[in-house]
């Protein structure tokens, strides 16, 4: 499932493929997204510099489809407590390696997409090709895919498994990539973008649902319906338009999570000043026990003035230029 969802974004020329740029190929980008996993090899090889924030691990589904706050079955509340891996957890946790409890009872999504310490990361040279005794990630200060070198290392403790595709190997010569062709448009943007659109003009109809399901069908979720009438505490949601238009965002926010899309579609959504005014927090990278690598840092403070910032500032340069040109509100 992790692979195939993977695949989605990696594998060149796939059906779901809709726009691949062969001018736009990501090397450089698996580079900067791969934690070291083995001690062999340069720094330079798995930099793992991207880093998703606390608040993108947060976005993504139980494990039974549905946000981490609305699941009624499943307790979130103690997230940043730390649990050991049972060995039924082995496919997305090293056995017996303690984790954050947010780590735990996640949708394929999570898994396929980021790892974490003691997250497992399957590729093309596992040790044992199985399952089991693959590689995993150790996080933490003076561990292996820790923050122990100057400017190559993963800020919040999140690692983006998605854009790299798992045929990466490391060798005794250093490391392989295989690159591909960007994804400009995949065919779950347009999935996406059909039921917002729909959902705006006509409501929870059954085509919003359909395409929605979709979708969900290929994450291993259950459909909105199924999910929502089952798991959550707010299970009307998805009859009325306003909550499907929520269902709908935080869908598309996690399936088309580190594509490029958030950016544009917060501000689309006149979201901005709610989400950008958040503060970038991670894990305490920077400490070597468990007890204190699990404590939540901020990291960044942000700042989004709306509506100003919604569009940006006119150079100067150019107003002088043309002075019939008249500068954006606020700036």
């Amino acid at each position: 499932m992790q692979l195939t969802l993977r695949g989605a974004l990696t594998d060149r020329w796939n059906n779901e493929h809709v726009w691949a740029n062969p001018n736009s190929r990501a090397d450089f980008l698996q580079r900067t997204a791969m934690p070291k996993l083995v001690s062999a090899g340069a720094s330079g090889d798995a930099r793992m510099q991207l880093a998703a924030p606390l608040k993108i691990a947060e976005m993504f589904y139980s494990r039974n489809g549905i946000p981490i706050n609305e699941d009624k079955t499943l307790d979130f509340t103690n997230r940043y407590t730390v649990r050991t891996a049972v060995k039924s957890e082995r496919f997305h946790v090293k056995e017996g390696y303690q984790t954050a409890r947010l780590n735990f009872d996640r949708e394929p999504r999570f898994y396929a997409d980021l790892s974490f310490d003691g997250g497992i990361w399957y590729k093309y040279d596992s040790p044992t090709n199985s399952d089991e005794g693959t590689w995993s990630i150790e996080g933490k200060y003076t561990q292996l895919a820790g923050a122990t070198h100057v400017g190559f290392y993963n800020e919040t403790g999140y690692y983006l498994k998605k854009v790299v595709d798992w045929n990466m190997v490391n060798n005794s010569n250093g490391v392989s990539y295989r690159d591909y062709p960007w994804p400009q448009i995949r065919l779950a943007d347009l999935y996406l973008m059909y039921a917002e659109a729909l959902n705006e003009s006509e409501g929870p109809v059954a085509g919003v649902h359909m395409y929605l399901n979709l979708i969900r069908e290929r994450a291993g979720l259950p459909t909105v319906e199924e999910a929502w009438s089952n798991f959550s505490n707010n299970p009307s949601k998805f009859t009325t338009k306003d909550g499907m238009r929520e269902i709908i965002h935080q869908e598309r926010s996690i399936e088309l999570a580190f594509e490029g899309n958030r950016f544009w579609d917060i501000l689309r959504w006149k979201k901005a000043a709610q989400e950008f005014n958040d503060p970038i927090r991670g894990w305490s990278v920077f400490q070597a026990t468990t007890s204190d690598y699990y404590k939540v840092r901020t990291i960044y403070s942000r700042n989004f003035v709306a509506p100003r910032d919604y569009l940006w500032p006119i150079r100067t340069y150019d107003l002088t230029v043309n002075s019939k040109l008249v500068q954006n509100p606020g700036w």
